[in-house]
């Protein structure tokens, strides 16, 4: 794979840790919670607010694969019908909230899981402010110290799917890092903080809510153990600080708040029961809220087939997702699937490359299986450029006056928007950007791994790297071809995420069959889609026909050696 841009990548597929594992320690003795006390200050283990614990993934210097693919989190009409589940975790400080929280994601074994914390969502304080925290005389357990207006913006888009940045509180400074961290893709949502259940617009957004309880001696210790290991204050500056605002804090805002919990777990961590209870309910929410952007598979009863209930779920084709199924074994009869756009006309976003005898021409010389490698990597970049060229046609433009060399007017026209980005589907759609930034100078690059789960049939997110305020350019997706529509799809979702308006989509693709015209088209009505050939056929294999063959495999050459079957073939893409 080619080296990318240095763009931040967002945690697709993992579980996002927003605060320190030291953060709420373990049980046990007090003797063992309390740590020695030197006459100096203890060197800081962690200043912000946030790190991140390991999910499944590969990390090189400049890219992180997650290798635990996010399955469709939409349906067929490209819209996402289920919120993420968020659970909202409220106790005492040092109560063992982030503890819970992290014994309830293991027990999960969910991979989409956002461990999110209020600490993060500290305001900036002023100049008079910073000196009171530095002599322990201001209050960070008031709930005027939280910005709950970005806090409830910030959970309301994570909870809707949308991708969101997350501030980094630095304690040392008391004010937010530069670079904040991109959170995108959960399942499952975790908020803890002190005051969790303090604010109303931000209670209507949990869908769970744990009071954590645990004697307030332990709290007590807890603290002293982190302020004095990892934020280097001394013992007097903790226990003065916690008589004159944590412990009255705790009464007045943090202990009433009780009532409101669903759950109640006292002990914090330790309460297995408690968590399992919690973890029982969570996976039913999961099961319920489980989507499938493919169609129904039908009914088997030996050698027969029950007539399928609906062919609207276009976007990826026909396999069986139930428990136990084979894609193999219950696949659809292609023929069924497809005629429910028999009579269907080609949506107007979409726009064809006319047909010239060059076109045509380049067309013969690659869907020839004789064709070498080199002639067909040549007609395809050809190819490329002139549908990139096309795809340009439909940017927005305006009305601009240039003076020529000979001091006249002309009246020609410029670009209309702030930026053009391009946003790959690898791998074959990475062929696609040198036409790209031959045509266009400076553009921004994006990718998108997108792979088919062979288990279940469905696309899944593996790897996202997006250039930085993308939500305010106009983009080019490329994929160099579609068949089903369902790789498509989830990279026009994952934009429309990032905050990228649907009307700035243009789907470019060397080539496309009829059903993933009408896939994409019926779920994003607003988005372009150019390309050079429609092909009106899918085999049972979801390659188009007459077709291109594995575009990928021709281009770089890993075309399967001829002796292979089928069943060995790699995966086409869709």
């Amino acid at each position: 794979m080619n080296s990318l841009p240095a763009y931040s990548g967002a945690r697709i597929s993992g579980c996002w840790t927003l605060r320190s594992d030291g953060s709420g320690g373990g049980e046990g003795s007090l003797d063992r919670l309390l740590p020695s006390v030197s006459t100096g200050l203890s060197p800081r283990k962690r200043t912000t607010s946030q790190c991140k614990s390991e999910p499944p993934l590969l990390r090189t210097s400049k890219r992180t694969i997650y290798t635990a693919g996010r399955p469709p989190w939409y349906n067929e009409h490209g819209t996402q019908s289920k919120e993420a589940f968020v659970i909202g975790l409220c106790g005492g400080s040092a109560s063992g909230k982030t503890t819970v929280a992290r014994k309830i994601i293991e027990a999960l074994d969910v991979p989409w899981v956002v461990l999110l914390s209020m600490d993060s969502f500290y305001k900036v304080l002023s100049p008079e402010e910073q000196t009171r925290a530095a002599s322990n005389d201001y209050n960070f357990d008031h709930p005027d110290a939280f910005d709950f207006k970005l806090l409830t913006h910030t959970l309301r888009k994570l909870k809707q799917g949308k991708s969101v940045k997350i501030p980094v509180y630095d304690f040392t400074t008391h004010g937010r890092q530069k670079d904040w961290k991109t959170v995108y893709g959960a399942s499952v949502i975790i908020f803890e903080g002190i005051m969790a259940f303090a604010d109303k617009e931000l209670l209507q957004l949990l869908d769970m809510k744990i009071f954590v309880e645990t004697d307030s001696d332990i709290r007590l210790v807890r603290r002293l153990r982190r302020d004095i290991t990892e934020r280097g204050r001394d013992i007097e500056g903790v226990i003065k600080q916690y008589n004159k605002f944590v412990k009255p804090a705790f009464e007045q805002y943090i202990e009433p708040t009780m009532r409101l919990a669903d759950i109640v777990v006292p002990r914090g961590g330790g309460n297995m029961v408690a968590i399992d209870l919690i973890v029982q309910h969570v996976h039913s929410q999961l099961e319920e809220r489980e989507l499938s952007v493919r169609a129904p598979a039908p009914c088997w009863s030996g050698e027969k087939r029950a007539k399928p209930t609906s062919f609207l779920c276009l976007s990826a084709g026909c396999y069986n997702t139930s428990p136990g199924g084979t894609i193999r074994k219950l696949r659809w009869d292609m023929a069924a699937l497809a005629s429910a756009h028999q009579a269907q006309p080609l949506p107007q976003t979409l726009s064809v490359l006319e047909s010239t005898p060059q076109v045509r021409g380049m067309h013969t010389i690659i869907r020839n299986k004789e064709t070498s490698r080199d002639e067909f990597i040549f007609y395809s970049k050809r190819l490329m450029r002139l549908l990139i060229e096309r795809a340009l046609s439909f940017l927005p433009s305006q009305l601009h006056v240039v003076q020529t060399p000979q001091g006249e007017d002309y009246e020609g026209r410029a670009f209309h928007g702030k930026r053009i980005t391009g946003v790959s589907i690898l791998r074959a759609g990475e062929t696609m950007e040198p036409a790209l930034r031959a045509v266009c100078k400076d553009v921004r690059i994006g990718k998108i791994l997108i792979q088919t789960n062979q288990d279940t049939g469905e696309p899944e997110l593996h790897y996202l790297r997006l250039p930085k305020d993308i939500g305010e350019d106009h983009v080019i997706l490329m994929d160099c071809t579609v068949s089903t529509g369902a790789a498509a799809m989830m990279a026009v979702r994952v934009l429309l995420d990032h905050d990228v308006q649907e009307e700035k989509i243009l789907l470019v693709s060397l080539l496309m069959a009829e059903m993933g015209v009408h896939s994409v088209a019926y779920a994003f009505p607003q988005v372009k889609i150019i390309t050079t050939a429609v092909d009106k056929k899918v085999n049972d294999l979801f390659h188009i026909i007459p077709g291109i063959g594995n575009f990928g495999d021709r281009y770089f050459g890993t075309d399967a050696p001829p002796d292979w079957s089928d069943d060995e073939m790699d995966e086409p893409s869709y």
